[in-house]
């Protein structure tokens, strides 16, 4: 297992977002992240990613702590959040260049590196256009050069797939089955319940913060009795017997 979250509860003032949340994702593991707006799937990844502080519980992430080992945790991540910002001035391989620095990658390097993962993402043909020109699915698409950097074994999306013309969409399915084969750990949310049916081999399902299911593709489909939209079926029947 890459990515365990174990019992990690949240709250904002009186709103309580997570609520002993817990679930794994394996090594060579698609999880789908699936649930209502505001049901909690942007503050467990934000948790997952270091960037938001539980109040009570923890991950590990190739067995480093977020909370007591945040830096070799980190590493072990590439996170890209439902919306990207990026320094609205720099270029965009100029930017790349930048953050592999903070990776120890030297400028030359950094510089091939970018050129080829631009165009690996669509972007070859926006090297050196300022980040502030690029559109919203240009910079999840950036976002996802970024993410690759380092070649971490746990990727978190959120939401990446929103913004993304079809031709994104296209990229990011054949981006997550790749690193699937390559043993990577995949957490991603969604609305778009169709490509979450498409690619994940689990289903993570959170409502007003609690975990109310936690299912293979195969268990859904038998569950919903169909093959075709059966994550979509099996979604709204279960919050419609939670309401």
């Amino acid at each position: 297992m890459t990515i365990v979250i174990s019992n990690i509860s949240k709250s904002f003032g009186k709103v309580k977002a997570l609520d002993k949340v817990s679930f794994e994702v394996r090594n060579g593991e698609i999880v789908g992240y699936v649930g209502l707006n505001g049901a909690g799937k942007t503050t467990t990844i934000r948790v997952c990613a270091g960037v938001l502080p539980p109040d009570e519980g923890d991950v590990l992430i190739d067995g480093y702590s977020i909370t007591k080992d945040k830096r070799r945790a980190s590493q072990n991540i590439g996170w890209i959040p439902e919306i990207p910002l990026f320094e609205k001035d720099f270029k965009a391989l100029d930017y790349f260049v930048y953050i592999a620095g903070f990776h120890g990658i030297p400028a030359n390097e950094a510089r091939r590196m970018g050129r080829e993962y631009l165009e690996r993402v669509g972007l070859g043909d926006a090297l050196y256009k300022k980040l502030g020109q690029y559109s919203q699915g240009m910079r999840k698409r950036f976002a996802l050069a970024l993410s690759m950097i380092s070649d971490p074994q746990n990727y978190l999306f959120d939401e990446v797939l929103n913004g993304l013309d079809p031709q994104g969409i296209v990229f990011f399915r054949e981006l997550v089955l790749e690193l699937k084969k390559r043993n990577k750990a995949v957490l991603f949310s969604s609305h778009i319940l169709s490509e979450v049916e498409n690619i994940a081999d689990r289903v993570v399902f959170i409502h007003k913060g609690r975990i109310v299911a936690n299912m293979t593709m195969s268990e859904i489909k038998s569950k919903a009795g169909s093959e075709s939209r059966a994550l979509e079926e099996f979604f709204f029947k279960l919050i419609g017997e939670l309401k």
